[in-house]
């Protein structure tokens, strides 16, 4: 028998709880019903996700405007004036191609549906068209009015559940959930490469310099030379720490198959988990091939359309946690 600490996927949980007595919050949580992707696919298929948060659309311009400008200093401070020919064409065919992948990645993580659940489907009529079992038991999350698959979570930035949701990261302007984790983890890292590769250009531009002449390795003057090598020093050194660390979290949660929020929350234990490369392959879209590392590849930024009914109109349930039969 679980606790009701351990029953809850959410706060609204523990509030829901409270509201519907001892009997109902003392039920086996064998009795949940598992529902599944088809159910939960959201019904406005042909819009585009995106999220009019105010914190997070800066943050998401002020991300591609700190890459642009890296752009900048790599190409018009260090390798445009190099006299070496070769090193500046590999290096900038290099970093381009990172700084691209990048915010293609981003984004895919920003314009892709998490895995949102859809709103207002707790209707008596929806709940009756699954034909569950006497005795099971499913939620509501009082905030949305949805039925709250196993694992979702409510983001009170997006207003929705989300399935597998790991955390909301205002940088992306978008909750990181079961259907753009990878392209998140795509950003991270290719944000960690870009980061990496121009603190190494940075570095021996700046060997270059002492050993030559300083107005004859760049075309702006030295001041602003120096003043622009090390904002990007400091810049890549930042993001290069930053990325890291949430590209190994990332990478730790889908091996042990348990997001950010269940370990925040003591969530653990209550499904059974996949193996790593299991959950990698799920969380990657397939096998293993060089499409893991494509953010082209995989889920589109619109989502397609459902493959099941409408979700039945009606008035939305007052409980929050709702036993088969319906009174």
């Amino acid at each position: 028998m679980k606790s009701p600490v351990h029953r809850c996927r959410d706060v609204e949980h523990g509030r829901g709880q409270g509201r519907t007595g001892a009997g109902t919050s003392c039920l086996q949580a064998e009795q949940r019903i598992p529902i599944s992707k088809d159910v939960i696919t959201s019904s406005a298929a042909s819009a585009m996700w995106f999220i009019r948060d105010l914190c997070g659309i800066v943050c998401a311009i002020i991300t591609w405007l700190l890459v642009l400008y890296a752009d900048f200093v790599v190409l018009f401070v260090m390798l445009l004036p190099s006299k070496n020919l070769t090193y500046s064409i590999v290096n900038g065919t290099l970093f381009n191609i990172l700084a691209f992948l990048a915010l293609a990645s981003h984004l895919r993580a920003m314009c892709t549906d998490p895995g949102a659940v859809p709103k207002g489907n707790a209707t008596k009529e929806y709940i009756e068209s699954l034909q569950l079992k006497p005795g099971q038991v499913v939620y509501k999350c009082p905030k949305c009015c949805s039925i709250k698959p196993d694992r979702a979570h409510h983001c009170s930035v997006c207003k929705r559940c989300i399935r597998k949701m790991d955390h909301h990261c205002p940088w992306v302007n978008n909750c990181v959930g079961e259907n753009n984790q990878k392209y998140f983890v795509l950003f991270t890292m290719y944000i960690a490469f870009v980061s990496l590769h121009s603190l190494l250009m940075v570095v021996f531009h700046f060997l270059y310099c002492f050993e030559d002449d300083w107005t004859k390795c760049s075309s702006f003057s030295p001041p602003a030379t120096v003043i622009l090598l090390i904002l990007l020093c400091f810049e890549g050194l930042l993001f290069l720490i930053f990325t890291s660390v949430m590209f190994g979290t990332q990478v730790h949660s889908i091996c042990t198959d348990e997001t950010g929020i269940e370990r925040l929350k003591g969530e653990t234990g209550r499904w059974v988990k996949v193996p790593c490369w299991e959950a990698m392959e799920t969380a990657f879209g397939g096998p293993f091939s060089l499409s893991w590392c494509s953010p082209f590849a995989g889920l589109s930024c619109y989502r397609s359309p459902p493959e099941h009914d409408p979700v039945p109109q009606g008035k939305i349930i007052e409980e929050d946690v709702i036993e088969i039969p319906l009174n």
